[in-house]
């Protein structure tokens, strides 16, 4: 593809396909280039560092967000803004790694930012604590990703190296019980017929985790 008909549009989607594909440490101009059928030359001429280019493929995926109604009831704005947030970091692991590697910002992330802080200021929150508020729930939502994302990335890095993750997970999983099964509480929960592997969290964690913390901050609004 020659680089006066190569857009900006089409560099960034082949990324993000790129990226939730291989990560971040497989992501180079030169991959991108093979995936747009074009030179990696064409690729600088519009994306001039891979710098840039992770920040215009991290903003973009904020636009998979749907926003709900800000003006109805805002709980249940704030829990769908949270899991959608929740559920785009999941589909596109590799941003979580980003966070704390690139300097990511732009219009995507701005739109959710501004219908976030809006959303809680119409609650009845000041401007100080919605920036608050939106920070505690922000941190969640990402610290709750970050599970997924690393799943995959140990499994990429696992298969580099020659093992099956599979079998290296389990090995794990059986040494890490046999360590807590000195621990009484940890004992006695993984000798209940329930129990599930030591390091797996229990199912609806995250929506536990998040309705525990909108209550929270409900209950900031009747102080």
């Amino acid at each position: 593809m020659p680089r006066n008909t190569l857009t900006v549009e089409q560099i960034v989607a082949a990324a993000v396909g790129l990226l939730d594909e291989v990560g971040l440490d497989g992501l180079n101009m030169r991959a991108l280039g093979e995936r747009l059928g074009t030179a990696a030359t064409a690729v600088y001429w519009h994306v001039k560092t891979k710098d840039e280019l992770v920040r215009l493929a991290g903003d973009a995926i904020w636009a998979e967000i749907e926003l709900p109604d800000l003006d109805g009831d805002w709980r249940g704005a704030a829990g769908a803004l949270a899991t959608a947030l929740h559920e785009m970091l999941a589909r596109h692991p590799w941003y979580g790694q980003a966070l704390g590697s690139y300097l990511l910002y732009g219009p995507g992330k701005a739109r959710y930012d501004d219908a976030t802080l809006s959303l809680y200021e119409k609650a009845g929150f000041t401007p100080a604590d919605a920036d608050l508020a939106a920070a505690t729930v922000f941190i969640y939502v990402a610290g709750s990703a970050l599970g997924s994302a690393a799943q995959v990335s140990l499994t990429r890095r696992l298969t580099r190296t020659g093992q099956d993750p599979a079998q290296a997970l389990e090995h794990t999983m059986t040494e890490a019980k046999d360590i807590a099964m000195a621990y009484p509480t940890l004992r006695k929960r993984l000798n209940t017929p329930a129990a599930t592997d030591y390091t797996a969290a229990p199912d609806n964690t995250f929506t536990f985790g998040l309705n525990t913390i909108l209550t929270g901050l409900e209950s900031q609004l009747t102080h």
